[in-house]
This record gives C-alpha cells, sequence and structure tokens, in this order.
C-alpha cells in the first residue's frame, strides 16, 4: 500500500474520532468552560494572496506558482479561531516533453481550526493551525498526454501572524504545509522517466500574505 494511503486513512481516522468525542459532550458545559459568548463573536473575510509550490517527487515536475484565497473566519473564543475558504494556485509543469506554458490548476475548499494567544496589547496574534480540506487539479489541454485531473484530500498545518490596526481590520502572513494524499496526476509523467516508481510523492508548501475584517 502506498505511504501517502496510511497518511491519508490515518488522518480521517483520527478526524471522526476526534468528531465523536467532541459530539458526546455537552455543547453547553463547553461554552461556559471556554466563555463561549454567541453575541459577542466576530466573524468577516480576508483576502489571502501568495506563492508556493509542490515537493519531492511532484516538485520535479512542477514550479512554484501563485494563489488567490478567500476566507471566512470567526474567533470564539480568545485563544481559539475557526475558518473555512476557497484558494486558487497555478502551478507550471516544469516538463519539455509538454511544451511551454503547461499548467496545473488547483481549487481548494478547506477548514481549519486556529490557536494562539494575543501580545503587544492585543495588537499581535502568533498561532498554529490544523485542518483538513480538498483541492481539484485540472491540467491544461497540451499536458493531459502525460499529466491527468486529480482530486487530493489535504490536512494543512500552518504557522503564521495576524497584527490587528483596530478592533476590526488586521494584516498578516501564514506559511502551511499541506500533507496531501490521493495525489496520482503525475504518475504516468514520473513512470516514463523511473521505470518501476510509478507513483509520484510529494505535498504542498505555500506562503501568503493576508489583510481582512472582523465585524
Amino acid at each position: 500500500m502506498k505511504i501517502r494511503s496510511w497518511m491519508g486513512g490515518i488522518a480521517v481516522v483520527a478526524l471522526c474520532t476526534a468528531g465523536s468525542a467532541f459530539a458526546a459532550i455537552d455543547a453547553a458545559d463547553v461554552g461556559n468552560r471556554l466563555d463561549f459568548n454567541p453575541d459577542q463573536t466576530k466573524v468577516g473575510l480576508d483576502v489571502r494572496l501568495g506563492v508556493g509550490g509542490l515537493t519531492g517527487d511532484l516538485g520535479a515536475r512542477t514550479a512554484p506558482g501563485p494563489l488567490l484565497g478567500i476566507t471566512a473566519g470567526a474567533q470564539p473564543w480568545r485563544l481559539i479561531g475557526l475558518e473555512a475558504g476557497v484558494e486558487g494556485q497555478r502551478l507550471p509543469i516544469d516538463d519539455a516533453r509538454v511544451g511551454d506554458n503547461q499548467a496545473l490548476y488547483r481549487y481548494n475548499l478547506g477548514v481549519l481550526a486556529k490557536a494562539g494567544p494575543l501580545v503587544m496589547q492585543d495588537k499581535l496574534r502568533p498561532y498554529v493551525g490544523a485542518g483538513i480540506g480538498v483541492s481539484y487539479l485540472n491540467v491544461t489541454d497540451d499536458a493531459e498526454a502525460l499529466y491527468q485531473n486529480d482530486i487530493l484530500a489535504e490536512v494543512p498545518l500552518a504557522a503564521g501572524v495576524d497584527y490587528r490596526f483596530t478592533d476590526n481590520i488586521f494584516a498578516g502572513a501564514r506559511a502551511s504545509y499541506r500533507i496531501l494524499a490521493g495525489d496520482e496526476f503525475a504518475d504516468a509523467a514520473n513512470v516514463t522517466l523511473n521505470p518501476g516508481e510509478d507513483n509520484a510523492d510529494g505535498n504542498l508548501l505555500n506562503f501568503a500574505l493576508t489583510v481582512g475584517g472582523r465585524f
């Protein structure tokens, strides 16, 4: 069995187990313990611009490319935030066999939980986060002989910092490392160069700047 299949299975089992455990806890009790007040929970939107690329064998077949994301977020508790968003990214294919200007277009949906304190008079928030997502990869037409459209499961791990200019407006920077499962889009390209090694493995590393508001 491929290593990435084990990783994907472990991630799914962990998430399902955690979900069952949380479902067994009384929601009102959790809210009271964490001082959750729905009337004071700020929600909002932010825009993310950045760049990133694939690692490992997949990185050898592609080049870094730009990304754009839009995220809806909320801060239910002082130390814990939640977000859900969409992200698009263009990853150029670096393979002379398919010619120039060929690329993979990545369209992602994901959710993330992040935790971190407010410091520097409640202006700065460093944080770490983890979540789950899914991406659809669309290959440009002239590369379809060696590359294929694909659907990937992702486990994003993030670290970043946000700075609050006012109570509602913030900007920040983030690095995210996404563990990929089910990545088969470059297998045909890989086997022609490395006979006997049909699977091309790798993950995704992105860096981004954000600006947004909470209301």
